[in-house]
């Protein structure tokens, strides 16, 4: 750690990502509560952080089984959200929901001490969107991961036209404190610079499946022959999740409202959610 003024990190969300986010924090040496909203949903955290230890131990270089032990011991689950409220810095992890992100920093900002940091993970909606909900937007910016955070180790830093500059600053040192590359986005832009990369191919690639323009599996031979990409689309999506870019589809109209309904009614509604749930466009032993 450097000389950061944050020590203490809470992380609301233990699904896909606010796990890795909460395990990739306590390898790197920080206390972490992981904060989610039932003791069933607890359970799979665990599960999750099961599995992050034995992924670091064959990917991450150095993991040993008492660094990954030592991150274990870091972790404290909890579905006490005052506790989680007093951490120096509370990144948000939940769906991508605009009216229950707002609860949930509303409810953060009557429990939270003054000093705490508030951050967002979402992947589409501005922090301007949120920051007023916790009643201190100086103190309220998005930190954005990528999925698989030890290997795409970026953190994109995007505060508000309120956002404190030195609060800014001390979650970029944050960022790179756990071992990510820290991207500071001058202004607020909708999807950051990852997603307003990556979004559009995302979206283009369920069009092509869903209209029935190709075999998924010759969708992403194409871009991975094309460009040299050791994935395609559609398997990125299913690391991902598909809950996340039918969540994201629903906020828009026309087009992206058909491509939501599509994906709920071939994938959601049956739980082929990707690799998590053993099945999604591709099938996962």
């Amino acid at each position: 750690m450097t000389d950061n003024k944050i020590a203490t990190v809470a992380v609301l969300g233990t699904g896909v990502l606010g796990a890795q986010i909460a395990f990739q924090t306590a390898y790197r040496g920080f206390p972490v509560t992981a904060y989610d909203i039932s003791d069933e949903a607890l359970e799979g955290a665990r599960e999750r952080f099961a599995r992050l230890g034995h992924t670091y131990a064959a990917e991450v270089e150095g993991a040993t089984p008492a660094t990954i032990e030592a991150a274990q011991a870091r972790l404290h689950l909890t579905t006490d959200l005052a506790a989680a409220a007093q951490a120096d810095l509370v990144i948000e992890a939940v769906p991508e929901v605009l009216d229950l992100k707002r609860s949930t920093f509303e409810k953060l900002g009557a429990l939270a001490p003054a000093s705490t940091i508030f951050a967002t993970n979402s992947s589409t909606l501005l922090p301007s969107q949120i920051g007023d909900a916790s009643g201190r937007p100086d103190r309220f910016l998005a930190l954005h991961f990528a999925n698989r955070v030890w290997q795409f180790n970026t953190a994109e830093v995007m505060g508000t036209a309120e956002t404190d500059p030195a609060v800014f600053d001390e979650v970029v040192r944050f960022a790179a404190d756990i071992g990510m590359v820290p991207i500071e986005l001058h202004k607020e832009k909708a999807g950051y610079v990852l997603n307003s990369l990556l979004v559009p191919l995302l979206n283009s690639a369920i069009a092509l499946a869903a209209g029935g323009y190709a075999e998924v599996d010759d969708i992403d031979r194409t871009w991975r022959i094309a460009t040299g990409a050791p994935l395609g689309p559609l398997q990125i999506l299913d690391i991902i999740g598909l809950t996340t870019p039918y969540n994201i589809l629903t906020h828009g109209s026309g087009a992206d409202a058909k491509l939501a309904e599509w994906l709920k009614e071939n994938y959601i509604d049956k739980g082929l959610l990707g690799v998590a749930t053993g099945q999604g466009f591709y099938s996962y032993a």
